[in-house]
């Protein structure tokens, strides 16, 4: 048989979803993989049972239904705070998991370089490296999870780098920039004149007193900043796999093809339905901030109670707990022998740290509380002894 390609050879698989299958192994309450275990809007599955029965059924058009681009637009001008052309300036793809690799296939070139914070969500690096690209890690430095502005300039100075990552708020740590570091990076964009890829799916979920700048919205940037979402997130609906890229016409023009050529297209009933979602009032989104910070609130005071070392989270749904005493303390070589056991003897799932961080000397498991109230009372109750659990 010939050789296989070398540069899968560079990554793993996803740890987080193969953290999945082991919760499904141990039968344990899963909270790696972050997906809500709540329904998405009535509105939107009123309007999916419709659609069922009226269609639309087959090819929408390659880069979006004209009336979800429409509404799309109109749902991101409000809250970004830029004018965006449906037609233009926007590309709808299968989830924001296409997003980020159209994204980077639009603008980087094989052999040059992609800034990317440490710790990271683990497809960025895996991006990079499929298009041929070589990432370069600038460390988000715990526990306030913020950077050093001269290692992110001598990234940005390297040779050959031609673009930035940039999570916000940040999975997995939950940090929200401030709008002073996304200032900065933004200096160093126009400086090394870079793009700057963000992905924001969970700009709606900020707890106070923080807040989600768009960097778009910068002045100077939104010709180069590429700000990929999806709806997964924001409407409980990880499964639909509605994600988008909106950027500068001429980016959009290239992101269409690359989009075009990997998938063709998201599902023409999912975009119909979700319509219905992109038109809610603005009541919809305050109340998703209020759910999940009554959860983050709910289950980091658990873990607290607990005995865990937490990171409180600024945004999204994810805690990081350093674990590092504890494993040493039992003798745990990596931290994900640790969230194998924490699965197999606590009946926990999380996902271990290594998979975020460039480095191997971090010892983090990430929890997700985007579960029911009477799921992560259940969690905390599986955790109650978990060092005692351990080491049974």
């Amino acid at each position: 048989m010939p050789a296989l390609s070398k540069r899968t050879e560079k990554f793993t698989d996803s740890v987080i979803r193969r953290m999945t299958r082991v919760a499904l192994r141990y039968d344990a309450i899963n909270l790696s993989q972050g997906f809500p275990d709540f329904d998405p809007p009535a509105a939107i599955t009123d309007r999916l049972a419709e659609v069922a029965h009226t269609g639309p059924h087959q090819y929408a058009l390659t880069w979006g239904a004209q009336n979800f681009r429409e509404a799309l637009a109109a749902k991101q001008r409000h809250f970004m705070g830029i004018d965006i052309n449906p037609d233009t300036d926007i590309v709808v793809t299968c989830g924001s998991t296409e997003a980020m690799m159209c994204a980077v296939m639009s603008v980087v070139d094989p052999g040059e370089r992609v800034v990317v914070f440490s710790p990271f969500y683990e497809n960025y690096g895996a991006d990079a490296i499929l298009c041929g690209a070589e990432p370069t890690y600038v460390t988000l430095r715990a526990p306030s999870f913020t950077f050093d502005e001269e290692e992110l300039e001598a990234a940005c100075a390297l040779p050959g780098t031609k673009a930035l990552i940039l999570c916000n708020p940040s999975n997995p740590t939950g940090h929200v920039f401030s709008r002073a570091e996304l200032e900065t990076i933004a200096r160093l964009a126009e400086r090394y004149d870079l793009f700057v890829i963000t992905d924001e799916v969970y700009e709606h979920i900020i707890y106070a007193p923080y807040h989600h700048t768009y960097f778009a919205s910068l002045p100077g940037m939104r010709e180069r900043t590429l700000s990929c979402s999806s709806l997964s997130k924001t409407y409980s609906m990880t499964g639909w796999r509605l994600g988008y890229v909106i950027a500068p016409a001429e980016v959009i023009d290239r992101a269409k093809k690359v989009h075009d050529f990997l998938t063709v297209g998201a599902a023409a009933p999912l975009m119909e339905a979700a319509v219905a979602g992109l038109t809610l009032p603005d009541s919809y989104y305050e109340d998703i901030a209020a759910l999940y910070t009554h959860k983050r609130d709910l289950f980091c005071s658990g873990l607290r109670d607990l005995g865990f070392s937490i990171v409180e989270p600024q945004g999204a749904y994810y805690v990081m707990a350093d674990v590092a005493d504890v494993e040493r303390e039992l003798g745990y070589m990596d931290d994900e022998t640790f969230a194998v056991d924490l699965c197999r003897k606590v009946g926990v799932a999380t996902v271990p740290g290594n998979c975020f961080f460039a480095g191997d000397d971090y010892h983090f498991v990430r929890f997700h509380f985007a579960k029911s109230d009477e799921l992560l009372e259940s969690a905390l109750d599986a955790l109650d002894g978990w060092r005692d659990k351990l080491q049974a």
